[in-house]
């Protein structure tokens, strides 16, 4: 088979014709066909465009991260043992449901601008229509059809998975074996499209969904519904800039319509090999308290496997 060699793939890329919403709201078979067909060219033209803009672009890295947190994980990572103090940064909303600062607010404009400018690429990138079209989405993991491949991205996002959201959800949620692939998607809520969300749980073992709000960018309403099976009580939240919520797939929820401004989030997930996802009724556990779930996550899985990665190869399997 001839091998093809894309010059100039970035002007290339931007003379793509992508195909329209209507037919990927139907799921046309040329829609699919269109982002694989094109996938190499897509990768070869996020590397040009970081390369052509390499003087003007920040490229996302840890140090965007709260601080606290960033020495939390770092320790843990040299010393499992010290993993207490991670946990200790979460505050729990329901059993299953944590949140905590995760974006260090004076550098969230960074991030965002990094994004915007990935936007304005012109780039081709596939919205993640699987949960409405959200029209300003963008799909993030190399298992998606058209996602945002900039290789800086990429190792920003891997290290989010990697060294954040799998140890921190084996150590809240229990997760350990059901975590070796990934999946993410950014979403934005406004009051005219993509508004809100019916309520839903996700096909994953941990979701993590993070605020990228700056500030002074208010909004009012998009209120999210978690509900606690076990009490039958659902308690609300609202996300503040920068801050992150990390649940168990299982915990149904849902967002209230937004009314005013925009929120804008990024939203990732852990899943096992085959999309494989703990059974039970509440957790994995079943109906069990969450301090009881910490402490049998403690109790079968050492520190060191919790601070660790995932032996096996990453799949191709992709929810939407």
């Amino acid at each position: 088979m001839k091998t093809i060699e894309y010059t100039n793939a970035l002007q290339q890329a931007l003379a793509l014709e992508v195909p329209s919403r209507e037919l990927s709201l139907r799921r046309d078979p040329s829609v699919s066909k269109f982002w694989n067909d094109n996938r190499k060219l897509l990768e070869a033209a996020w590397v040009e465009w970081e390369v052509e803009n390499k003087d003007n672009l920040l490229l996302p890295d840890e140090s965007l991260l709260d601080s606290k947190l960033r020495k939390a994980i770092n320790d843990a990572w040299e010393n499992p043992e010290k993993e207490n103090v991670v946990a200790d940064l979460w505050e729990e909303i329901i059993p299953g449901v944590y949140e905590t600062q995760f974006f260090d607010l004076e550098r969230l404009a960074d991030f965002r601008k990094y994004l915007e400018d990935a936007v304005n690429s012109g780039i081709p990138k596939r919205a993640p229509y699987g949960i409405q079209l959200n029209r300003y989405g963008m799909m993030l993991d190399p298992r998606s059809e058209g996602h945002l491949a900039a290789p800086s991205f990429q190792a920003f996002y891997n290290a989010i998975m990697d060294r954040y959201m799998r140890p921190i959800s084996r150590l809240l949620l229990g997760t350990y074996g059901y975590d070796n692939q990934t999946f993410g998607f950014s979403i934005q809520y406004n009051p005219d499209k993509d508004k809100d969300l019916h309520a839903h749980t996700d096909a994953s073992s941990a979701t993590l969904n993070i605020n990228t709000n700056l500030p002074d960018e208010k909004f009012t309403g998009s209120v999210v519904d978690f509900y606690d099976k076990a009490s039958g009580k659902t308690v609300q939240t609202k996300f503040e800039p920068g801050k992150a919520i990390i649940h168990r797939g299982n915990v149904p929820h849902a967002t209230h319509p937004i009314e005013s401004g925009q929120r804008s989030n990024l939203v990732v997930w852990l899943y096992g090999d085959n999309m494989q996802i703990p059974r039970g009724s509440t957790s994995s556990y079943g109906n069990i308290s969450s301090s009881s779930i910490k402490d049998v996550a403690l109790e079968s899985v050492t520190a060191r496997q919790r601070w660790s990665l995932p032996d096996g190869p990453k799949d191709t399997v992709a929810p939407f």
